[in-house]
């Protein structure tokens, strides 16, 4: 398909030949938006779409992106348009999930474990957070779970907290938005309902205590610019595996991924090899 912009001849009395060019049919650009949203691994941002179609308008793009969503939604196809983490993307419907977790599964796919997800909804909702107050709050030695975290870039490293050590500060990333799809961290559900969000229930022992556990007061500060921190963050987090609560013991589900500090090492070294992805975390 041919989505160039159409040049057309203008007769002029002058010597010079003139060439207007001639905006896209509807359902020219509404496919040429079609395309690029199948071919985007991440979600597209509405300013990027409104640059690669600027003689069509920011207004165009943004009319066929509704009728596209429109047309979707009224087939109830397998997948949908949706806006999440401040674009617009394909994704399926959570209607799917269960056979497409079951196919993943078949795969070899694996899903974050219960403690990486307790770890998450911590830092989800009491950011900025340090390693060591996710620990007390799960009252386990949580910072392997962080070292997973990390490498899956579901939290990232936000900066230090203005307190006696210097400790890093953790947030979700981008990521987290997308995986969970949802469009800003303002959209998440209540912490009661963030099992729902998820696809697993909660304790609620922990509930209250990521809701009533208190923090110590201290102010983010940035990171400097071109700090290197890799190493420092692996070093705090070896430091905190000597002094945080003792790690727990629960048997991990068949599946999951064994990211607490008790694994022993043949499993660990089994952990370090798996590149698991989970679920709808990019559309195919």
């Amino acid at each position: 398909m041919n989505t160039s912009p159409r040049l057309t001849f203008i007769p002029h009395h002058s010597s010079f030949v003139i060439w207007k060019i001639m905006p896209m049919e509807p359902t020219e650009l509404r496919a040429a938006l079609e395309a690029i949203l199948f071919v985007s691994n991440e979600p597209v941002k509405l300013d990027e779409l409104a640059e690669a179609f600027a003689g069509e308008g920011r207004e165009a793009v943004i009319e066929q992106l509704e009728e596209i969503k429109r047309a979707l939604d009224a087939t109830l196809g397998g997948f949908m348009l949706e806006q999440t983490a401040g674009g617009w993307r394909f994704a399926t419907r959570a209607e799917h999930d269960p056979i497409l977790k079951k196919y993943f599964a078949k795969k070899g796919e694996n899903r974050l474990s219960i403690a990486a997800l307790e770890t998450l909804a911590i830092v989800a909702y009491r950011q900025p957070i340090t390693a060591p107050e996710v620990s007390e709050i799960r009252g386990v030695n949580s910072n392997q779970t962080i070292r997973t975290l990390l490498e899956r870039r579901m939290i990232r490293v936000a900066g230090r907290k203005n307190v006696v050590g210097s400790p890093f500060l953790y947030r979700t990333t981008r990521e987290f938005l997308v995986h969970f799809g949802l469009n800003d961290i303002r959209d998440m559900p209540r912490l009661e309902e963030f099992g729902d969000l998820i696809g697993e229930q909660i304790n609620d022992d922990l509930v209250l205590a990521i809701e009533t556990t208190h923090i110590a007061e201290g102010v983010e500060v940035p990171l400097e610019q071109g700090e290197q921190i890799d190493d420092a963050v692996n070093a705090e987090l070896s430091a905190g595996d000597e002094n945080a609560p003792p790690q727990e013991t629960h048997a991990e589900t068949p599946g999951e991924i064994h990211d607490e500090a008790h694994v022993d090492d043949d499993a660990q070294r089994a952990t370090n090899e798996v590149q698991s992805e989970v679920v709808n975390d990019e559309p195919d």
